[in-house]
């Protein structure tokens, strides 16, 4: 037969199979391939329309965040002559009549942290109102003078024609107070108590309470290790055991309320092994022994003046203090022990040292009378104030959100104090108090000053270089996980680059109270821990920044902690009344009551778990949390 017999000439050749071809099918690591750029491709869309989604919110993660920014006020006037509605607040989640718009409970949500501040809470044409709202009484508006403090800002104020801020309200205060001297916020009870509590004096009973707490004698004894520079380094330096000690004793000097003269004095005449003298860790904990070295951190630490500007006689003057420091090894590793060294700078034939003190004045020192001691007995002399104003300066700077003297470690020609009657004044009470440190915690806490607004009512820049307003500023890193672990009822993970053979870390462990700068985690690095290399207050960063904001807004970290926190799960579960949990989360996370606008706004959300889990997420997140004010 032939071929045109059975082959159609309508078909073409290329569909004439003898045989069906097999599919192929893409390899194993072609699939791969493709999977990882579909997911890629994904998540970088997801990137972007967080991004898009930031862009609405007041709070600028493209940079640093100016606290002062955050918190300047009141609101700017639109054409109506009202204050302006935040972008975003509002507008987004209410339709015709101002009623809100409950069907996307989210998109409430979102919009609460950009209420908080610019149009809520603080951003009435006087901030008095506001206070009216949180449920507490109407707070005076006079800037009472209280103590000497509140008389010489006040004369500096009207000298530079600059207002006071008004009172803030009990709230306020409270959760002030206890950021700044507990590092801890107040729990729902003690919110509960003080804001009911109706005796006139509960403000100065409050001061007295707090420094009696525990966790005054930790966030400070926190401050203090960044000064000193606790933390074990390996191979150099402490060993965790001599850092732990080193923390221990400083905790026990706080916890004691040692008298700050002689926790100075112990420090710079002390000798004997690190590990069973921890005093002597101040000489160890240093990137280097010359007597160079150690003068510079002593100047640093506690005159707060920087050494290397200082003329070039005068530096090698105060040098000498130092030069006959000694150490030597024992049989037990990393153990050392700080003595004095009489042959140090002399050998065989010891004569009398010419040294200066930092005031300019000359003293001849016997070859058997450890420099170090003169010095001391110098630094803490009740007439010689230069001591005593530094420790007041860095205690001000601290509460108040800036030094009389700033930067508070760089005293100098350069950098006179903006009020230099009241840091003498503050000096003259520390040194009259016999160095009691607790008496100047008092005298500044009680002021109204202390006690103002964090709203100016002028020029957010002058206001704050006056003290014209309480000057707000982002948690440390330490108090803000512990804030978010309080809340949630979580725990946090620590661990250490360095071996640590004797440390053991409860799982309740509290950031402020960890014993060595060495452990650490993550989040603490994240958010501007100091890393405690020079004792400077400027290696602390509590700037907000863009990697911050993300981390809080979309990590699994903080996302797990709200999901699996017993405290918060018995927040935003049960059946409480949505009134009445609303309340309860407010009080919690921003320490008062929600304010009309957002009981309008949140009530809907807490009628839900998932609605009231994600109001505590959103307040986490917003500026009034993160910010002491």
């Amino acid at each position: 037969m032939s071929t045109e017999s059975i082959v159609s000439t309508d078909i073409s050749p290329f569909q004439i199979r003898t045989k069906p071809r097999r599919k192929r099918r893409p390899g194993r690591w072609a699939r791969v391939v493709s999977h990882w750029m579909y997911s890629t491709i994904a998540f970088l869309l997801a990137l972007v329309l967080l991004f898009v989604w930031l862009q609405r919110s007041p709070l600028d993660v493209a940079a640093p965040v100016n606290p002062a920014d955050q918190f300047s006020g009141p609101n700017p006037v639109g054409p109506a002559g009202n204050a302006m509605v935040p972008a975003g607040f509002l507008s987004e989640v209410t339709k015709g009549g101002g009623k809100a718009d409950r069907s996307n409970q989210k998109s409430l949500a979102r919009s609460l942290p950009k209420t908080l501040f610019d149009g809520k809470t603080l951003g009435k044409n006087d901030s008095e109102a506001a206070d009216g709202e949180t449920g507490n009484a109407k707070p005076a508006t006079t800037f009472e003078i209280v103590n000497p403090i509140d008389r010489m800002i006040r004369a500096s104020l009207q000298q530079q024609g600059i207002q006071p801020a008004s009172r803030c309200d009990d709230a306020t205060y409270l959760r002030r107070v206890y950021l700044d001297v507990l590092g801890t916020l107040p729990t729902l009870p003690e919110v509960r108590t003080f804001l009911s509590d109706s005796d006139p004096e509960k403000r100065s009973k409050l001061v007295e309470a707090v420094l009696r707490r525990p966790e005054y004698v930790d966030y400070a004894t926190m401050r203090w290790c960044d000064r000193l520079r606790v933390k074990a380094e390996f191979p150099i330096n402490l060993w965790p055991n001599a850092a732990q000690a080193y923390h221990h004793w400083i905790h026990r000097s706080i916890e004691t309320n040692q008298p700050m003269d002689r926790f100075a004095q112990e420090l710079l005449v002390a000798s004997g092994s690190n590990f069973r003298s921890p005093p002597a860790n101040f000489y160890r904990a240093l990137q280097g022994n010359e007597p160079g070295d150690i003068a510079t951190v002593v100047a640093l630490t506690f005159l707060c003046e920087r050494l290397d500007e200082w003329p070039q006689a005068k530096r090698e003057g105060f040098t000498q203090f130092f030069t006959k420091v000694g150490y030597k090894p024992t049989g037990e590793w990393k153990e050392e022990i700080v003595y004095f060294d009489l042959h140090q700078a002399d050998g065989d034939s010891p004569r009398d040292l010419e040294a200066v003190f930092p005031d300019g004045k000359a003293v001849t020192i016997p070859p058997d009378v450890d420099p170090r001691s003169v010095f001391a007995d110098w630094l803490t002399d009740p007439r010689n104030p230069a001591f005593a104003k530094g420790i007041a300066n860095r205690l001000w700077a601290h509460l108040m959100g800036r030094g009389i003297v700033e930067p508070v470690d760089h005293f100098g020609s350069d950098h006179p104090p903006s009020h230099p009657e009241l840091l003498d004044w503050l000096a003259k009470e520390l040194i009259d108090s016999g160095y009691d440190i607790k008496h100047l915690y008092r005298l500044i806490l009680n002021s109204s000053a202390y006690g103002q607004s964090c709203v100016p009512k002028g020029d957010s820049q002058k206001a704050e270089k006056w003290f014209a307003c309480y000057i707000p500023r982002r948690m440390d890193a330490e108090v803000l996980i512990d804030a978010i672990c309080q809340i949630t009822g979580t725990t946090e993970t620590y661990m250490s680059i360095i071996p640590e053979p004797y440390t053991f870390l409860p799982n309740d462990q509290r950031a402020i109270s960890l014993p060595d700068g060495s452990i650490s985690s993550s989040f603490l690095e994240m958010f501007g821990r100091p890393a405690r290399d020079t004792g400077m207050a400027s290696e602390r960063n509590n700037r907000l920044t863009a990697a911050q904001t993300l981390h809080l807004l979309n990590s699994n970290h903080v996302r797990d902690k709200l999901k699996k926190g017993p405290a918060a799960a018995k927040l935003y579960k049960g059946k409480t009344p949505a009134p009445q949990r609303l309340n309860q989360i407010y009080m919690t996370v921003l320490s008062r009551r929600p304010s009309d606008d957002e009981v309008m706004l949140g009530e809907p959300m807490c009628r839900s778990a998932s609605g009231s889990r994600d109001l505590i997420w959103a307040l986490i997140n917003c500026d009034e949390f993160l910010f002491r004010h």
